[in-house]
């Protein structure tokens, strides 16, 4: 057997039926999101500025380009590359005409575009009217009911791939969706972008810790769509990754992400270009500061992406959060990051291309209440705005440090309703209801009316998490809280899955390029 491959338990070659009451709660889990490929929108924008504010901050932002500058640090092509367009560099300092970044992006970059999955049924849009849920993403710790706090490693990862492949209101893979720690930092990233290939057949992520991993990555979704890499009317690669390019606030790129981003322009992969922003440290401690400060950022990499390869598919991202101005520490679900999701999906959208923020962030420890109220502060906004692609939408505790099992269920509940909200009113014949109204006349009720019976199995969101029993059925059922039904949950997902099938020569082909790079490079924590 080959190094890359592991022993299914025997669990997952056999899966179990669930029975009596898990047998209901399994049911509702599966009616809880509708299996689509993403989410289209059907209600209006909340928007927070007119026109002229908006204007206000494009302004400023202008302004910090022209007159403050961005860096690029230590990547001498992308400075030449940025002089040959007619930029002014001074060492690693960009200078930018006004309008230039926003030339080049509004001439070159899509509205809209398909990141292609393994699956051609779980194809997603990014951009339009389009909401495209991925799971968390970073954390180097896990979190359960069972074993507490722990370093993350790769059984961990294989089991966050599968559990988002399960769910319904997820429509994408991820990336790293933790850090397994067990395996040398530059040898990991070949095991996590296999597993989300082995594993699921959704769209999944690339890594960016290094440009030769990108490249990994690149190579790895090749062979993975085989001859459907390459899209037939172009002569070019599909856009098959998405990948998370970080700028390190304030105004500044490295070259690690600088690599990366060059290696995936150049191959049409699509990058998210994020600002990672704890408003008071690495911006201004007002909305509109950070905004402007964010679209500025955002702007340069985009544009330097349209300058390596014009067209390359890119989405201009948000990570702004607050910080507690008495410790420094992270605060998430506060009122103003949700101000400036708003304002940033109302300027992405003047731009012209996609938009990526938001998610189901917080600061607690464990799935408890402080960790519900700040995801549900995160979450709402994200999809009240029209966040194009949601990083983060299920696992977030600690402020990122930690992924958690029963925290990844609760969360996935949520995204649930979102596909609820986001679908708006139903105005056909049967939403608008008049039949009903009419059988029932005044002073009866609709529960055995034609209506209702017609709908019963999908009226009103039904979660898979929620008690809604009398106190005497749930204290007979054993008095457990959400965390501990979520608990029950995730594995008794984990023990039915059924992995999506994959062509055992691809299979093949990738443990070989994978063993191959693995043999010929010395493990190392760098």
């Amino acid at each position: 057997m080959s190094s890359m491959e592991e022993q299914q338990p025997a669990a997952e070659k056999r899966p179990q039926r669930a029975s009596g009451r898990d047998a209901k709660r399994a049911a509702r889990a599966a009616r809880a999101g509708a299996s689509i490929p993403f989410i289209t929108r059907s209600i209006p924008y909340f928007e927070v500025l007119t026109d002229e504010g908006l204007s206000i901050i494009e302004q400023n932002a202008e302004t910090i380009l022209a007159e403050y500058g961005i860096e690029f640090r230590e990547d001498d092509e992308a400075l030449a590359i940025w002089k040959a367009a007619g930029a002014d560099v001074h060492g690693s300092l960009v200078k930018f005409p006004r309008g230039m970044c926003r030339e080049l992006v509004q001439k070159n970059a899509p509205r809209e575009f398909v990141q292609y999955a393994r699956n051609p049924a779980r194809n997603v849009r990014i951009g339009g009217n389009s909401t495209v849920f991925a799971p968390a993403y970073g954390s180097p710790f896990i979190l359960n009911a069972d074993e507490g706090r722990r370093y993350a490693r790769i059984d961990d990862f294989r089991n966050f791939v599968k559990l988002a492949y399960m769910a319904n209101s997820l429509h994408h893979s991820g990336g790293t969706i933790c850090e397994p720690v067990d395996l040398p930092v530059n040898k990991r990233h070949l095991d996590m972008v296999y597993s989300h290939i082995k594993y699921s057949d959704k769209a999944f992520m690339g890594s960016v810790t290094a440009p030769e991993r990108a490249q990994d990555s690149v190579e790895l979704a090749k062979i993975a769509f085989g001859a459907d890499a390459v899209d037939p009317a172009t002569g070019k690669l599909r856009t098959m990754m998405i990948s998370l390019i970080n700028v390190n606030s304030p105004m500044v790129y490295d070259a690690t992400m600088l690599g990366a981003l060059k290696v995936y322009a150049r191959a049409n992969q699509a990058t998210i270009i994020t600002p990672f922003i704890l408003s008071g440290a690495m911006s201004p401690v007002t909305v509109a500061g950070t905004a402007a400060q964010t679209l500025a950022e955002a702007l340069a990499g985009m544009a330097f992406a349209q300058l390596v390869n014009p067209g390359a598919p890119v989405v201009l991202g948000s990570f702004a959060s607050s910080i507690s101005m008495q410790s420094g520490a992270p605060t998430f679900g506060t009122p103003e990051p949700a101000l400036v999701l708003y304002t940033m999906a109302a300027l992405a959208r003047r731009l012209g291309v996609p938009f990526r923020s938001g998610g189901s962030l917080c600061a607690s420890k464990v799935p408890d209440a402080q960790a519900a109220f700040e995801s549900a502060q995160t979450l709402l906004p994200t999809c009240l705005a029209g966040v194009n692609f949601v990083l983060h939408t299920a696992g977030w505790l600690e402020g990122g440090l930690a992924m958690g099992y029963e925290k990844f269920m609760m969360d996935v509940d949520q995204a649930g309703m979102m596909h609820t909200l986001l679908a708006g009113v139903d105005l056909s014949p049967n939403g608008q209801a008049m039949d009903a109204i009419k059988e029932v006349g005044p002073g009866n009720h609709f529960l055995g009316c034609a209506h209702t019976q017609a709908n019963f199995e999908s009226a009103f969101y039904r979660s898979p998490l929620a008690d809604n029993n009398s106190f005497e059925q749930w204290q007979a059922e054993g008095s457990l809280d959400m965390a501990q039904r979520a608990n029950a949950l995730w594995k008794r997902q984990l023990n039915e899955y059924v992995p999506p099938p994959l062509d055992p020569a691809v299979d093949e082909a990738l443990l070989d390029y994978i063993n191959r790079q693995k043999a010929a490079t010395p493990d190392s924590n760098i």
